[in-house]
């Protein structure tokens, strides 16, 4: 491949990039992803373009999952960026294992040693590479003891049935490290587990001397703050998950599935992520004709005139901008099914630089929803006053 002649080089203009984690890679601090778009309500030439776009625009980042659109998010990916050309190494190219394809049988989800490596091979032949740079764990493999968010958890509702037998994290941790071992992942990592689950994943490692996840894909927008804030930064009191690990985060839904775009703010409109999915977005739906939800789209309008008025942006961008101001944000995942649409949340990047620590309080100030400190956020503050506390 050495003698390989990209279509077009590479050249991030503006981006910005940040370390994912730990680890040596850089990542573009705004990325494409491609759930309940490509493959689902984008197909053929229309996927193309957003990708040419993006690759345009300085994103050198692509995330998607074995199970969007039932592995067609994987196929389209991977027929555009063949199609365009594109030099394999320019591209970060991100999977994740768990929910399977929809087919019915006891190992086709989950993360058994037998499905995290035979998913991922399946992932590498849809996506025509050798290699993906990330593959994650899209789900911990557990029953009962995961925390349900805020909004209703991608392919949750589809899950064909509950795991009678789960995994033990030295089988999760061995079958990641031997996807890397063998050349088809250069890291692994986690998404939506808990800081307890992320700690043991760390602990396995660590005594088995094996390769640890380097970055968790959660949900994070300014309706939903809880694990981002205070979960993920005080967990195990003085050892938080930030802090002890750097552990990195490409965060998703950073516009609350368009919550924070305003396109809600007087009903459904048609051609919009709750239009074409009615029944996947039922409760959320609901929930915006109740006390709660009319609070949240009260919210969004007040938004909408800071950005316009303070910043000279939409509220879209605001929302971005202001996940992105987060230092422990690696990566916003940016969902498009049209090109302008993209082109607009790249505008973000423009808007960063205004978030300042003023301007971030009085976004804070129209939210007003800090989250809650936990048992581990209260022993921090102890500490932090009492290096040495009476503990008895």
């Amino acid at each position: 491949m050495a003698n390989f002649q990209p279509s077009m080089e590479y050249d991030p203009k503006n981006m910005q990039f940040r370390n994912l984690g730990n680890s040596g890679l850089r990542v573009p601090i705004l990325s494409l992803g491609g759930w309940l778009s490509f493959g689902h309500v984008v197909e053929g030439d229309p996927v193309a373009d957003i990708i040419k776009i993006a690759f345009e625009n300085g994103i050198n980042m692509i995330d998607t999952a074995e199970s969007y659109a039932g592995g067609k998010s994987e196929r389209e990916i991977g027929r555009v960026l063949k199609k365009l050309g594109y030099r394999r190494t320019d591209w970060i190219i991100s999977t994740k294992i768990f929910f399977g394809v929809r087919r019915k049988g006891p190992n086709d989800v989950g993360l058994s040693r037998k499905h995290i490596i035979e998913g991922v091979n399946e992932s590498l032949e849809r996506l025509q590479v050798d290699y993906v740079d990330i593959v994650f764990a899209h789900r911990p493999d557990s029953t009962g003891d995961q925390e349900k968010s805020e909004e209703p958890s991608e392919l949750a509702n589809s899950f064909p049935y509950s795991l009678a037998a789960i995994p033990s994290p030295n089988e999760i941790v061995r079958a990641f490290n031997h996807v890397i071992n063998t050349g088809k992942a250069f890291y692994w990592a986690t998404s939506e587990w808990s800081a307890r689950q992320i700690e043991e994943a760390f602990h396995v490692a660590d005594e088995l001397k094996l390769i640890p996840p380097i970055a968790d894909q959660c949900q994070y927008n300014g309706f939903y703050r809880q694990r981002f804030e205070v979960e993920y930064k005080s967990y195990l009191a003085v050892r938080p998950i930030f802090q002890k690990y750097r552990y990195g985060t490409t965060v998703f839904s950073a516009l609350a599935s368009g919550v924070l775009t305003g396109k809600y703010n007087n009903g459904i409109p048609e051609d919009s992520r709750f239009s074409n999915n009615p029944d996947f977005f039922k409760n959320t739906i609901d929930a915006l004709t109740k006390e709660e939800g009319l609070e949240k789209i009260r919210k969004v309008k007040e938004l909408t005139t800071f950005a316009e008025k303070e910043l000279g942006c939409t509220v879209s961008q605001l929302a971005l901008a202001w996940v992105a101001k987060n230092p422990n944000t690696s990566t916003v995942i940016l969902g498009a099914t049209k090109p302008q649409q993209l082109l607009e949340n790249l505008k973000a990047l423009e808007v960063l630089p205004k978030i300042t620590d003023e301007i971030y309080q009085k976004i804070n100030d129209i939210l007003a929803n800090d989250p809650k400190p936990d048992i581990y956020q209260k022993i921090n503050d102890i500490l932090a006053n009492d290096p040495k506390p009476d503990v008895r």
